[in-house]
């Protein structure tokens, strides 16, 4: 049986005899120490031989939905807040792509749901702008803030500017803050506006948006909605002397001005140039590809600025007004334009020019 009273005995020895009995017990120390290391490196080879990745290779393997490569790094010591090339943390991209195993893969490891890239930008963003509210939805869920503090572009920025409804009634009914202000003082109306979304302004206005609001530059929505060739939302948000006014004198807000999304094609083709620079094999042919395909895209958007151009030139003859007597409220506003080439010369014929 084993005696504790001699345990005990021993583990009081005088100093004097201590040094004997550590000389003795050092060697097993260093014998146990070294049989625990190489077990360790025998159960968790891949760890050790695992090569963390660059930005870019991170990046392409994020938004291809690469879990396997993802879970390696990670356990190999990645910090789960590393920042990919183009759009920022790995929780950011997955987000972006909607992949909710990805997503849960780096939170489990430690990721910030609310971090930011560069452009400060975060997770729940991205998640708007593709219009994936299942994915706003998991973020909400595990502590993303549907708002931030002071001028910053927000997540219903991002719904409303894409033209998502769902998602931004989605963050609406969680809390989302219909007048926040962007980096340059913008409304979420303000961006309904801009890119004719009428179903989603309709949605703001009703959710308590304030169509009064104006940014660093001194423009509301109203000017956003003339300027852009929106007038149905232009009357939405203005009063009808205001909309009247404005709609007189279109040219006092500046040239139109439009977003254009990459092609399919075009997005396919830079995937493909990521992929190659990750595996350093990238070639001249796909580059003359992209090249070709990003100026095919330009010529396609020439045209149709060219279209636009030409169906709103010049400015209004005349503004429309229709109502019914059984129907106040019900009013329909048109702008009436003369569509004919200021420049072009007249035509000797009668009633060629118009009325």
């Amino acid at each position: 049986m084993h005696d504790k009273r001699k345990e005990v005995t021993l583990q009081h020895t005088p100093v004097r005899g201590g040094h004997a009995r550590i000389a003795k017990t050092l060697p097993a120390l260093v014998a146990w120490f070294a049989a625990a290391l190489i077990i360790a490196l025998a159960i968790t080879p891949a760890r050790a031989g695992t090569e963390l990745p660059d930005p870019v290779r991170f990046g392409v393997a994020i938004e291809s939905g690469d879990l396997t490569s993802a879970r390696e790094w990670l356990e190999a010591g990645l910090p789960p807040d590393f920042v990919g090339d183009r759009i920022g943390t790995g929780l950011m991209i997955a987000a972006w792509e909607g992949n909710v195993q990805m997503m849960e893969l780096f939170l489990a490891h430690g990721a910030d749901v609310n971090a930011t890239n560069a452009l400060q930008e975060q997770a729940i963003m991205h998640a708007a702008w593709k219009g994936r509210v299942e994915v706003v939805r998991w973020l909400l869920a595990h502590g993303a803030r549907v708002n931030r503090e002071g001028q910053q572009w927000s997540a219903l920025h991002y719904a409303v500017f894409a033209g998502h409804e769902e998602v931004a009634q989605f963050l609406i009914e969680h809390g989302a803050n219909v007048n926040a202000r962007s980096t340059n003082g913008s409304s979420p109306l303000m961006m309904a506006a801009r890119e004719g979304r009428e179903d989603v302004a309709a949605l703001l206005l009703g959710a308590g948006a304030d169509p009064g609001i104006r940014n660093d530059r001194g423009d509301d929505a109203l000017a956003w909605a003339i300027r852009n060739g929106n007038p149905r939302i232009g009357k939405m948000v203005a009063n009808p002397e205001q909309f009247a006014a404005a709609a007189k004198s279109p040219a006092q807000f500046g040239p139109p001005t439009r977003s254009l999304p990459p092609s399919e094609r075009l997005d396919a083709i830079y995937r493909r140039i990521r992929e190659a620079e990750a595996r350093g094999y990238l070639t001249d042919e796909l580059e003359r590809e992209y090249a070709a395909a990003l100026r095919e895209m330009r010529e396609q958007w020439a045209g149709e600025a060219s279209s636009t151009a030409a169906a709103r030139r010049g400015t209004p003859s005349a503004l429309e007004i229709r109502a019914r007597r059984d129907a106040p409220g019900r009013e329909d506003a048109r702008l009436i334009y003369d569509e004919r080439d200021p420049a072009a010369p007249l035509d000797a014929r009668p009633g060629a020019n118009g009325p």
